[in-house]
């Protein structure tokens, strides 16, 4: 696995470590309105997933506002923001900052997406903070596990990653 600290603490990620070359692993997350999302809705499209600890802090929001405006520039390409944030307050915030090209998503009720791509934090029950950017035919292209969570990801290198994947 990723060696990942927190708050420079180690900590322990818990499910499967992607590396570039997989097929996307399949999860189920739950969309604002509480309806279920799957991996398969985005069958045939480049995404990036941009995980997050929790919306509300300074550097998630800062990496969500960022890949909105970084893949708004990038025609066919879907951001994801996943987080176990509830679904109520990643709409709240998705609405009062006013963002229309980030989706997110919650992985709250059974931590679906953490264990499948490797990024819940056992410790914390929190999701690590990563970057995944996955072709239209479901192939991993770019993979960053941040290895300190308060830290940004390398915003230019997965951009050029889903530019690539196209």
């Amino acid at each position: 696995m990723a060696s990942v600290t927190f708050k420079n603490n180690p900590i322990t990620l818990v499910g499967e470590e992607v590396k570039v070359g997989d097929q996307a692993p399949n999860f189920t997350v739950l969309a604002n309105d509480l309806s279920e999302v799957k991996a398969s809705d985005f069958d045939g499209s480049v995404r990036i997933i941009s995980v997050v600890p929790s919306i509300d802090t300074g550097v998630c929001d800062a990496q969500t506002r960022r890949f909105n405006e970084d893949a708004s520039k990038v025609a066919g390409v879907k951001v994801l923001t996943i987080s176990v944030d509830l679904p109520f307050a990643q709409g709240r915030w998705c609405a009062a900052n006013g963002l229309e090209n980030v989706h997110t998503y919650s992985d709250h009720r059974d931590l679906s997406f953490g264990t499948a791509f490797g990024v819940v934090i056992k410790e914390l029950r929190l999701l690590a903070r990563a970057v995944f950017v996955i072709d239209s035919n479901n192939q991993v292209t770019y993979v960053e596990y941040v290895s300190e969570g308060t830290s940004h990801p390398d915003y230019t290198a997965a951009i050029e990653a889903a530019k690539a994947a196209k």
